[in-house]
């Protein structure tokens, strides 16, 4: 007897699932690159700052407000790939321990995690839009003038960029198959 060849290929709805899930796991991992391209750029501006003020005394000036400016860079660019690979700081042992005796329990309860994760980063992506929206009409900066000034906007579409991709993730792993509590990102990427 021949299998069929239906059990075999995924359903539209799972191929629809899984297609958008490698597609925001790759943007995820593109934003994850940029915000380490961040960290290096804020290495080399603090580094610059060092060696301008104590051999030269000549520092740089903006340097704190870039720092302020690349650490909400770095955090909202790199945090959708921590949640995509499932690395973000949590306290997982319950689910863990009751995994060993009831796999499924374990998996609705992640889901029920992954779904009001979902919903704090969604609220938080709806929040700061208008924000954004603001910043984008008024070119509002911040800084000091005649020292160094930089645009806000920049930083609430970073937010914004990042709680979306946040919140797609979780809802794509709130809805998707269920995953395998020891080895969380086994079916991942």
């Amino acid at each position: 007897m021949v299998p069929s060849t239906d059990a075999a290929q995924p359903s539209g709805l799972r191929r629809l699932l899984n297609g958008l899930t490698r597609a925001t796991n790759g943007v995820a991992i593109v934003a994850n690159v940029t915000g380490t391209l961040v960290v290096l750029g804020l290495v080399l501006v603090v580094n610059y700052d060092i060696v301008a003020r104590g051999l030269f005394n000549r520092p740089f000036h903006g340097a704190v407000e870039l720092v302020q400016f690349a650490m909400v860079l770095i955090v909202f660019l790199q945090l959708p790939d921590v949640i995509r690979v499932e690395r973000l700081t949590r306290s997982d042992g319950f689910l863990l321990l009751i995994g060993l005796s009831h796999p499924r329990v374990a998996s609705a309860m992640r889901r029920v995690i992954d779904l009001l994760s979902f919903m704090l980063m969604a609220l938080t992506a709806v929040a700061i839009f208008p924000e954004f929206l603001k910043m984008w009409d008024t070119q509002d900066y911040y800084g000091i003038p005649g020292v160094f000034t930089a645009p806000w906007w920049p930083i609430k579409l970073t937010v914004l960029f990042g709680t979306t991709l946040c919140a797609a993730i979780l809802l794509l792993k709130s809805v998707g198959p269920s995953r395998n509590p020891a080895t969380p990102t086994s079916e991942q990427s």
